[in-house]
């Protein structure tokens, strides 16, 4: 036996306040726990809590990992916030708790931390948090505690004794008493896994109650413990919490590191299942210490103080408006030979009807739910936008699936992540997507859109294939279930990753609905329409608009791949009237044709996906001499909020940003004003020449973020009811309710004279002569100094008669003027530049040294 002892002292982040041992009589003996406890500290200076939260470490740490909550619990309570005690334990066996020599497993640990908790004494009151095998023993707690569970937030853990273990469990369970007690192998493995890289000190900390093996035994238990066979004897225990958590009612909060390679993102998609009410946040380039790589005191504090429902408890939302369905188009025109889509590659031309498309369509959807899909599944789709992925996306929705789109733009790092996150049951991906699926580890029963050389299929863990499953659901009757509600998730749709991680967007039926319904209503749109669709997005909805629709040739992930010749065929095609394109399409169509006559149809162009400038506006209208030019507003989380034409950019002159408009007649627009550092507030406003955070209220904007709990809630503003979506773009409106765009939060400059939006100093750049400029900041936020960097030079420095127009052209101070031959742009729309990736590099120019590549 070794006895338990306070912590060291002197260990970074941890009050040796917070130590304290506590005495537990356990079966006939009593035994002592080490735990950090922040309940003295509250009670000397008087603060009352409103609850406790009980923090649970897992192996090979100790309550050392929860410091992070108990400070930030602490200062919240000083600066006036809700006070919650946070206690955490170290189990028997573990940290400076008490060493018996007795061989704990899964059910001794849970009923050790009763005990623990009936001598605390926690109130009733109590949110349950764990980590790792700390997640199962207060998830086993939690079931037994349900009188005063308040909620359970669960990180990096797993109550699946049944799923397969991963290669790192299997390692550690291969090496048992070598890897665990009689070396810090294991303890040194997780250590070195944390991203990034711990501090050396901290390193030491974790260390420090476990430096001989007798002190690492229970290390070398807990790994023995995991139930890696049927007949193991924790397994009946661990079955028993895992049927207890799908029970349980209290309000859940699911944190994730997924680069973790012990607890993989299956554990948590089986988590979801049991805790279907749960709220997620999976936390992008974190992994298996979440705690340390991640800000999971915030969030955890943040959930706690929020209203976070039970679930059993009835959401306070606006209720449902009944919507026309997406697919009711392709119904009312079964019978319809007209062309619904003509696709173009080539000298090859594709044209399917209606007709054709909604007997595809339907066959498919039947096809589906043969094999098993159903209501709520996930569907990633990884295919080109055409027939194929329309047919497979309508029979998706037309089923209640939810549609899962991630495009190729992402690349290979973008889309894994977004796939994996996502976890989708099927994938429907051409041959180099269903390539990256298999090496890549990306889940879901893989389906090809075409027919596969046996070899090949094989090779790629092809299970069916779409034509396959045409044959398989025709003349089959679409499944008895209910059609989806209004409510239900009919898509997930990734933003493009410009400004970090692509996140994923969910819509519901009735707001996927909504975005049809505002097109139609904003662009007059009819069955009479011709649409070619030169942006990815809008290549899927011309079925449910009504209207004909071309998909030029060109690679709609590279929207500088389109040329005038493929918008000519793709015009002529269908007798377009109406162009969708990016604002790099368009420019590229512009560099390589001048004949205006192919396009004298053409009513109407929508450049979207970045804001466009007036040069490009009036050289365009030389080549589309007879369309009304028009620029909408808007982002995947809502994809129409404002509106404006070439003519009413021209009216409206030169101003601090990018005129876009006024909002359109379904959405409202905001602003809550920018503080002196540049931080919008809680009030918003309506009132004219205001900078500010843009807010959005619309039908047809997103339900939410997709297992981002985090940042969804950061993202809303105004009640359940009446939800407005903080856009994260900064501008303001003007004395005649237009809305002019002047950047994007976190490019936001904080010089000693004030607050610089970034748009407003790119176009005084451009009218000095540069082709395109980013106005970024260099040094600590409130002293900054403005850089302007300058697209089409070598570089680094500008060249001096440029440098020179451009400060004339600025209304603020500027401190360099810098060079580069091309600014990086996202890959999706070839348009937004990254700003953050330009504010970095021109830092490094002007510290001085070796210059690094732009």
């Amino acid at each position: 036996m070794i006895a338990a002892a306070l912590q060291p002292p002197a260990l970074p982040g941890l009050d040796p306040a917070w130590s304290r041992l506590v005495p537990v009589h356990d079966i006939g003996r009593d035994v002592v726990h080490h735990v950090l406890d922040t309940a003295g500290v509250l009670r000397d200076e008087g603060i009352t809590p409103v609850g406790t939260i009980l923090a649970v470490h897992g192996n090979p740490t100790w309550s050392y990992l929860w410091r992070g909550v108990l400070s930030a619990s602490l200062e919240r309570a000083r600066a006036g916030g809700e006070a919650w005690r946070v206690v955490a334990v170290d189990q028997l066996e573990m940290g400076w708790s008490e060493r018996t020599g007795a061989v704990r497993r899964v059910a001794d640990r849970v009923r050790d931390l009763g005990a623990l908790t009936d001598a605390l004494g926690l109130g009733d009151r109590v949110v349950a948090l764990g980590h790792d095998w700390g997640g199962v023993v207060v998830s086993g707690w939690a079931i037994e505690h349900e009188d005063v569970l308040a909620g359970l937030v669960l990180t990096n853990t797993a109550v699946d004794g049944h799923a397969e273990l991963p290669v790192a469990l299997k390692a550690a369970l291969a090496a048992s008493s070598p890897g665990t007690e009689h070396t810090t192998a294991f303890l040194d493995t997780t250590l070195a896994i944390a991203h990034p890289r711990l501090d050396a000190a901290v390193r030491t900390a974790f260390r420090s109650p476990y430096r001989t093996a007798a002190r690492r035994r229970g290390i070398r238990d807990f790994v023995q413990d995991i139930p890696s066979t049927a007949d193991h004897p924790s397994r009946p225990a661990l079955d028993r919490i895992a049927a207890g958590v799908a029970r349980l009612d209290a309000p859940a909060l699911l944190l994730w590191g997924p680069r973790d390679p012990v607890f993989q993102e299956r554990y948590l998609q089986d988590l979801s299942e049991r805790l279907p009410h749960a709220a997620v946040h999976r936390f992008e380039g974190a992994g298996h210490l979440l705690v340390e790589d991640a800000d999971v005191a915030g969030a955890v504090l943040d959930w706690v103080a929020a209203p976070t429902p039970a679930r059993s408890a009835p959401a306070d939302v606006a209720p449902p408006v009944p919507t026309r369905a997406m697919w009711a188009e392709l119904d009312a025109r079964a019978e319809d030979d007209a062309p619904a889509l003509v696709e173009l590659h080539g000298d090859e031309t594709r044209t399917i009807s209606w007709r054709l498309l909604a007997r595809r369509v339907h066959e498919l959807a039947a096809g589906f739910h043969a094999i098993g899909m159903q209501q709520g599944d996930r569907v990633s789709l990884l295919v080109p936008p055409g027939a194929d992925l329309t047919a497979a996306l309508y029979a998706c929705l037309r089923i209640g699936a939810t549609v899962v789109v991630a495009d190729a733009g992402l690349g290979l790092k973008g889309l894994t992540r977004a796939v994996k996150g996502a976890r989708p049951r099927w994938v429907v991906g051409i041959p180099v997507a269903l390539a990256a699926a298999r090496a890549l580890g990306w889940p879901g029963v893989r389906i090809a859109p075409t027919g596969l050389p046996r070899g090949l299929r094989a090779a790629l863990g092809v299970r069916h294939t779409l034509p396959e499953l045409a044959r398989l659901g025709r003349g089959i009757a679409l499944p008895p279930e209910p059609e989806p509600g209004p409510d239900a998730l009919a898509a997930v749709l990734f933003t493009s990753g410009s400004t970090g991680p692509a996140k994923g967007v969910r819509y519901t039926h009735a707001r996927l609905a909504g975005v049809r319904d505002a097109l139609v209503a904003q662009y007059g749109i009819t069955r009479e329409t011709g649409l070619v669709a030169g942006f990815a997005p809008f290549a899927l909805l011309g079925p449910t608009l009504g209207c004909r629709t071309s998909v030029p040739d060109m690679d709609v992930t590279r929207p500088r791949t389109l040329t005038a010749d493929a918008l000519v065929k793709a015009v002529a095609a269908i007798d377009a009237d109406m162009l969708f394109l990016s604002p790099a399409a368009l420019t590229n169509v512009l560099e390589t044709g001048t004949d205006p006559t192919p396009f004298d149809g053409v009513r109407l162009l929508l450049s979207v996906g970045a804001p466009v400038g007036e040069p490009l506006l009036d050289r365009a209208q030389t080549l589309l001499r007879g369309a009304s030019l028009r620029t909408p507003y808007g982002m995947t989380e809502c994809l129409l909020v404002a509106d404006v034409t070439r003519e009413a950019i021209h009216e409206a002159g030169p101003g601090n940003g990018v005129c876009v408009g006024p909002p359109t007649a379904r959405a409202r627009v905001r602003i809550a004003p920018l503080d002196a550092d540049g931080v919008p507030g809680p009030e918003t406003t309506t009132d004219p020449e205001v900078t500010g955070e843009i807010q959005v209220n619309a039908p047809h904007m997103l339900a939410g973020y997709d297992r981002l709990w985090r940042t969804d809630a950061a993202a809303k503003a105004g009640t359940p009811r009446e939800e407005w979506h903080r856009t994260g773009d900064v501008g303001h409106l003007d004395t005649q309710g237009r809305l002019w765009v002047e950047g994007r939060l976190p490019h936001i400059v904080t010089t000693p004279e004030g607050v610089v939006t970034p748009v407003r100093i790119e176009l005084a750049a451009q009218r000095a002569g540069a082709p395109r400029a980013a106005a970024v900041g260099v040094g600590p936020r409130g002293t900054q100094q403005l850089v302007v960097v300058v697209e089409g030079q070598p570089g680094p420095l500008a060249d001096p008669a440029l440098a020179e127009a451009v400060r004339r052209e600025t209304d603020r101070p500027v401190a360099a003027v810098l060079a580069v031959p091309a600014l990086p742009t996202d890959i999706r729309h070839n348009a937004k530049i990254d700003r953050a990736r330009m504010a970095r590099w021109a830092t490094a120019v002007l510290a001085g040294g070796r210059v690094p590549a732009p």
